[in-house]
């Protein structure tokens, strides 16, 4: 990690307005210099402290868990990616609905398991990031209950799939089994250590204030 990432994040933080982040940094860099901390992006090991420091406070003894959710978080930052996955005829799905009638269809093929396991993969991860991160906009629109229950059944069904490929299976089984626990976990890290909400749109808030790490 850089020195003028240190610099730049020891700044007064105009976008949050917390002091969170000079502690971070601290913990962090000792972290890094003691090779404890992993060697990836600095916005992995942003959201990595964060998501650690969280399990911690909630008594979470799950690292693998922790280290899946702040690479999702990581990933999911970037806009681009939450809407990676494109139906078989070309078009990018963008809802919960689209992917999950995509993941369907698939199934009826029978023929492309690691493509099922593809969709149903990114379904989890798309619903864990948004009842975590926006919460609030999901419990608006009355989505939560539902984004729990296929939340739950996405990771199941990448679970289902891990074990007829042979795979490690634990991650999504945990995962599944404990959905609507690990969301809250996120939902804490969001409310801990950013500003609520602010303005018409809460994903470009968001964005704007981990702008400062990408």
């Amino acid at each position: 990690m850089g020195g003028e990432y240190f610099k730049a994040l020891l700044m007064e933080d105009k976008l949050t307005g917390k002091s969170f982040f000079p502690t971070m940094i601290i913990e962090l860099k000792r972290e890094i210099m003691a090779g404890k901390a992993r060697p990836s992006s600095k916005l992995n090991r942003f959201f990595d402290w964060l998501i650690r420091r969280s399990f911690q406070d909630l008594r979470i003894k799950e690292p693998t868990v922790a280290r899946y959710i702040s690479d999702l978080l990581a990933e999911f930052a970037r806009t681009d990616s939450l809407y990676k996955i494109r139906s078989l005829q070309g078009k990018r799905l963008e809802t919960v609905v689209e992917l999950l009638l995509e993941a369907k269809k698939i199934e009826e093929l029978g023929s492309e398991l690691e493509k099922e396991r593809e969709v149903y993969k990114h379904t989890g991860d798309y619903i864990l990031f948004m009842s975590g991160v926006f919460r609030e906009y999901v419990e608006g629109n009355a989505f939560l209950t539902y984004y729990m229950d296929e939340g739950e059944r996405a990771y199941q069904a990448v679970f289902d799939r891990d074990v007829m490929l042979h795979r490690p299976a634990y991650l999504f089984l945990e995962l599944a089994r404990r959905f609507e626990f690990y969301s809250g976990a996120v939902h804490y890290m969001k409310k801990a250590f950013f500003r609520e909400d602010r303005g018409e749109d809460p994903f470009l808030d968001f964005a704007g204030q981990v702008e400062l790490l990408a």
